[in-house]
């Protein structure tokens, strides 16, 4: 990273993280000795927070407690839409049935995922995402959720954006196939998988 800041390249953290602010993502990489701002990270909390304002949407959240600060600005009274990110612990029965009677209690209903990933690597071991919980409720409710993190072509395009650089000149690095790879191509980037992280060298989805 250090050589790639140093080239002059334009540069941006793509991730999906859902369990935590950017604000407390960016200080633990700075912890690890990153040169990393909030500034170069593109998130999918604040662009749910965009399309929530855009469309005028009041969120019922089914989010990691750390992530409840990004939706501070926003109003969640009397909702009309689910929002569902990585709860991680807080994905119990109880609060993913209270998630689908908010969305089975609406002539339209609106479901907005923060990814739709279907695991992700921790110290411990491998673990659930999002995109299986996004998932249930979308069969719970006959409903598609609107995806804001990757691999949505929205994501990639609005880091484009930011950085005032067309697809064809970028390329996205990443350990995920699908979310990482896939969302990347799909947006016209080059991208390139990282032998590390959740990385197999034969996908167990994919073989």
């Amino acid at each position: 990273l250090n050589r790639i800041k140093a080239s002059g390249l334009k540069l941006r953290f793509c991730t999906n993280e859902t369990q935590a602010t950017r604000e407390k993502f960016v200080k633990k990489l700075q912890g690890m000795g990153f040169d990393i701002s909030v500034a170069e990270v593109t998130a999918p909390a604040p662009a749910a927070c965009r399309l929530l304002r855009e469309r005028s949407l009041r969120p019922h959240l089914l989010v990691h407690n750390d992530l409840v600060p990004e939706f501070a600005e926003i109003d969640k009274a009397n909702p009309n839409c689910v929002v569902i990110g990585d709860a991680a612990e807080n994905f119990t029965y109880a609060n993913l049935n209270e998630a689908f009677r908010v969305l089975i209690g609406m002539e339209k209903p609106v479901l907005i995922s923060l990814g739709r990933g279907r695991y992700y690597k921790e110290t411990d071991g491998l673990k659930l995402d999002v995109g299986a919980y996004m998932k249930a409720l979308e069969y719970a409710c006959d409903v598609q959720a609107e995806v804001v993190g990757k691999p949505a072509k929205t994501f990639f395009e609005s880091a484009l954006a930011e950085m005032g650089v067309p697809a064809q000149q970028a390329i996205m690095i990443g350990d995920d196939i699908v979310n990482d790879v896939g969302g990347a191509q799909r947006c016209g980037m080059r991208a390139l998988q990282v032998r590390t992280g959740k990385y197999r060298s034969v996908h167990p989805l994919h073989p």
